[in-house]
């Protein structure tokens, strides 16, 4: 299982956000870049980066600082999310050596977008699906939906999704502990991949997490945790591993 540090983006510096609200920021870093290099010579296998900005405005506002992260760590997965809601937007990531880019708003507000794109980008569309009390957020977390999460990530699934990105926005930077019951839910409903997101806060939630990731738990993405030292990312890393293998034998 891997741990996926994210980086969040707004107006160029590295934040995080409490419960998605754009008023309620931290700013960790004024050099996302080099936050990307620090997690990279941790051990992190995978980088999530979220452009916040992009989210909200519904188009990439942080695009160049992305690229040049991306073009930084050429050998490292990279998923990027935020804004990503056409195809030119797509095609421009890809291109620029983005691994993975994630469809959240568009794939709740205009779900066959996400078949289209899967046809046209297979292997590289990951969906975000964020939800409260089982239902999808859109707009940067600003407005909840009717969708239910299960019945649309069996829909993705059916589409071609390489995985499905799994938040708790009501645990979302705060740090009080991943929401494992409805994260293994979705996963009982689907065979793809699934990253959970949301509330991890110590070496507890990780090791709560490779107890049920023979569920279809691929990875789980840490911010707020890492970033004010609850959770060590190379421990963290090293224990995931360990218990998987251990698992496995």
């Amino acid at each position: 299982m891997l741990i996926i540090p994210a980086i969040d983006i707004k107006n160029g510096k590295c934040v995080r956000l409490s419960q998605g609200q754009m008023d309620q920021e931290t700013i960790y870093s004024d050099d996302p870049v080099a936050m990307a290099d620090k997690w990279i010579e941790a051990g992190a296998r995978r980088l999530h980066i979220v452009d916040l900005d992009g989210a909200v405005h519904g188009v990439p506002s942080n695009a160049d600082v992305i690229h040049a992260m991306v073009e930084a760590h050429p050998d490292v997965p990279i998923q990027v999310g935020g804004g990503i809601r056409d195809e030119d937007t797509i095609q421009t990531y890809l291109d620029v050596g983005v691994s993975y880019v994630i469809i959240g708003t568009r794939a709740v507000t205009t779900p066959h977008f996400v078949s289209d794109v899967c046809l046209e980008f297979p292997g590289h569309i990951i969906v975000g699906l964020d939800a409260k009390n089982g239902k999808l957020a859109t707009n940067g977390w600003s407005k909840l939906s009717h969708h239910d999460a299960n019945d649309m990530a069996q829909r993705f699934e059916d589409d071609g999704v390489a995985a499905i990105i799994f938040t708790d926005i009501g645990r979302d930077g705060m740090l009080n502990n991943v929401n494992v019951e409805a994260t293994v839910d979705l996963c009982s409903n689907i065979t793809i991949p699934v990253i959970a997101s949301g509330g991890v806060s110590n070496l507890d939630d990780i090791r709560t997490l490779c107890d049920v990731s023979e569920e279809g738990i691929f990875g789980v993405i840490t911010g707020r945790a890492i970033y004010e030292g609850t959770l060590d990312f190379a421990e963290a890393q090293k224990l995931a591993d360990k218990l998987c293998a251990d698992k496995s034998n």
